[in-house]
């Protein structure tokens, strides 16, 4: 072998074993509400050297609208773990004559979906995903639902949750479950016992606690 081969071999052998770029880590999408908006780019940050993590285009919202735009969500991309999570839409009443944001109301409101839809809807986004993409599925529960909050009630965060559960059961999904921890989360940093939604300290404690979940899961 000439000197120049020998050179050529040994900086082969050097790159294939130089650590993969950003283009080559595991891609993860996040797909939900407001609150992961929230917290998607605290884990970013943290997963930053361990994967590559995307958020849906816009709010996920409820689960009608995961099923209108799922598939269009996922695209073509080789997707190694997809986290997804509805409910505080779904659970939400809201009336067209309310003045409160979103137009909530839980006295003179309509449920966006009831338990019952809101499980079938998820079992069909379960099905969805699984016959779309080979990414490990990962769904994070619904977070903390405040006594104040004005189109939503506390109980029904716990009950949408435990229906939740059954149906990834059913289809062997793994589950955060962030419930009790974001209650605590959110009694330090949330806006307040009428909102559902986090200061930036509190999504940055729930960017830890996703960012944790998902690190795991990449190993």
């Amino acid at each position: 072998m000439s000197f120049l081969k020998s050179i050529a071999f040994i900086a082969s052998l050097f790159f294939a074993f130089l650590p993969r770029d950003n283009q080559e880590k595991p891609k993860v999408l996040i797909i939900g509400d407001s609150i992961s908006i929230g917290y998607t780019p605290f884990v970013q940050e943290e997963l930053g050297s361990k994967a590559s993590v995307f958020h849906n285009p816009g709010n996920a919202q409820h689960t009608g609208t995961g099923l209108n735009k799922i598939e269009e969500w996922i695209g073509d991309e080789n997707w190694d773990i997809i986290q997804f999570n509805w409910g505080l839409w779904d659970l939400c009443y809201r009336h067209p004559g309310s003045k409160v944001q979103g137009n909530r109301d839980k006295i003179y409101g309509t449920i966006t979906y009831s338990l019952e839809d809101y499980s079938s809807n998820l079992d069909s986004l379960v099905g969805i995903l699984k016959s779309k993409t080979d990414a490990k599925l990962i769904f994070v529960t619904t977070s903390y639902v405040p006594e104040n909050e004005a189109g939503r009630f506390q109980k029904d965060g716990i009950k949408y949750n435990k229906a939740a559960k059954k149906i990834m059961k059913k289809h062997s999904v793994i589950v955060n479950d962030i419930y009790k921890k974001s209650r605590k989360i959110h009694q330090e940093f949330g806006k307040g016992n009428d909102d559902v939604h986090y200061q930036e300290k509190g999504y940055q404690a729930l960017g830890s606690i996703i960012s944790e979940f998902i690190a795991n899961e990449i190993k």
